[in-house]
């Protein structure tokens, strides 16, 4: 008896506080789902007209009481959209609330809506729908990122600055060319969005809860009057199947690393050492104490944000891993990831654009950087390997010496007399120096694809006419 008790009085302090009424509060917390999944009300409510005007169709259920039901439907979104609807934790799910008021509004022809479907596959096509519009709109943000790169690039053709590996002095290329590097980062990044919509374009609705119906349902009518290519050809993978929103995230994941590092860039091109870019106020902060200050707070919480998606993503393949066919409870954690995802993409990629159209450049300080670091070593040696004839190793081997030399002397290799680079290899003459330039590097650089202006103002174009 005395450990009767003793377990009561344990029990209750578990179910305390928060929990106050006990396991049935337990329950409701961890089951609802209504504190994040109403974000799907404009998709929930679209999704129920379709397969409603479909039922009627198929005369599964009757014309007035279709009319009824769209007319509910229409009421509800108004009341979601104006802010006085009402969300029930105990309705658990936005689906569940919206069939509660839609009874309340319209009386027993509420009931037949959900004829011939099941939440699995309400769910499954609420939250399709949800993401393609997403990517929808993640396509139309990075549209606009790359246009600003493009102006940037095509303002900047022949700036020149330092092109870097290793974060060390390599060689000259051109601002404008750098830029186009991040347009090939992000066109990339919106044919994996672009590609992602193709692949998510069918429709879940029909699926029922995972063996399909016995209605004569038309899931074609549904199919395309929500927009989708066609129906899903599976109905146990498809009231299973997530890999629409891992892939949505798989593809912010990359989005984000390549804003990261943009960032990255920023963060360290608008240091005093570097100054290479200035933000403006309206993307930077000051400090609390030191009002010499001026931090690149908006490029480092993009950095940040790059976090919070991979970790997203790692999540949900977490969650996806080990499930069996067909639909589990574990599913529903899938909603909070994307959300979070998505508007952490969402703010990065407005801000990215942002300060890559207001960031004022300051060539003066790139060209100067450019020619630091030997940065024309490799011009020096395709010199001697074409005016010269000397195998590239040797070369290499010649250059190496001349940059040695200039080190010693504390110049860069442009200042090296002729005599001292003639007593490192006889062959060469002052038709040298029309290469040991930063301008003569970058125009050398006429490879397709290369830094030349010639080369980059091609590729504006190229990316211009596909924009």
């Amino acid at each position: 008896m005395a450990d009767d008790t003793t377990d009561t009085k344990s029990s209750n302090q578990m179910w305390g506080g928060r929990f106050a009424s006990g396991p049935d509060a337990i329950m409701e917390e961890i089951n609802a789902s209504i504190g994040f999944d109403k974000k799907l009300f404009a998709q929930d409510i679209r999704g129920s007209i379709a397969h409603a005007t479909m039922l009627a169709h198929q005369g599964i259920i009757t014309t007035d009481d279709k009319d009824k039901i769209v007319h509910g439907l229409n009421t509800i979104l108004s009341e979601i959209e104006s802010g006085n609807f009402e969300f029930s934790r105990q309705l658990e799910d936005i689906h569940m609330n919206v069939e509660a008021r839609l009874a309340t509004l319209i009386g027993p022809a509420a009931g037949r809506l959900h004829t011939a479907r099941s939440r699995n596959d309400q769910v499954a096509l609420d939250f399709r729908l949800w993401v393609k519009e997403e990517l929808q709109k993640t396509e139309r943000m990075l549209t606009d990122l790359i246009a600003a790169f493009l102006d940037r690039a095509e303002e900047h053709a022949e700036s020149v600055m330092p092109g870097f590996t290793h974060l060390q002095t390599a060689q000259p290329v051109t601002f404008g060319h750098h830029c186009m590097a991040y347009v090939e980062m992000f066109g990339r990044d919106r044919s994996r969005v672009r590609h992602a919509i193709e692949h998510l374009d069918e429709s879940p609705i029909g699926a029922a809860a995972l063996a399909g119906t016995g209605y004569p349902i038309d899931r074609h009518m549904t199919a395309k009057a929500l927009g989708f290519r066609e129906p899903t050809r599976n109905s146990i993978d498809t009231v299973s199947d997530r890999d629409f929103a891992i892939e949505f995230l798989s593809i912010a994941a990359i989005a984000g690393m390549h804003l990261s590092r943009l960032a990255e860039e920023i963060v360290i091109w608008s240091t005093p050492q570097f100054g290479f870019v200035r933000l403006s106020d309206a993307f930077s902060t000051g400090s609390s104490i030191m009002p010499q200050k001026k931090n690149p707070d908006a490029a480092e919480l993009v950095r940040a944000k790059t976090g919070r998606i991979n970790g997203s993503l790692v999540a949900l393949l977490t969650i996806m891993k080990g499930l069996p066919l067909a639909y589990s409870k574990d599913m529903q954690e899938d909603k909070e990831q994307v959300f979070d995802a998505a508007e952490s993409l969402e703010l990065a990629i407005a801000a990215m654009t942002g300060m890559v159209r207001d960031m004022t450049v300051n060539t003066a300080r790139m060209k100067a950087a450019a020619g630091s670091g030997y940065s024309t070593a490799t011009d020096l040696a395709d010199w001697l390997v074409r005016e010269a004839g000397l195998p590239f190793r040797d070369a290499h081997h010649v250059t190496g010496r001349a940059v040695a030399l200039a080190e010693s002397k504390g110049c860069d290799l442009a200042e090296l007399p002729l005599s001292d680079l003639q007593a490192i290899h006889a062959a060469i003459t002052d038709k040298v120096y029309d290469v040991l330039t930063v301008e003569a590097s970058v125009a050398s650089r006429k490879s397709f694809g290369g830094t030349a202006p010639s080369e980059v103002r091609k590729q504006i174009a190229f990316w211009r006419a596909r924009n």
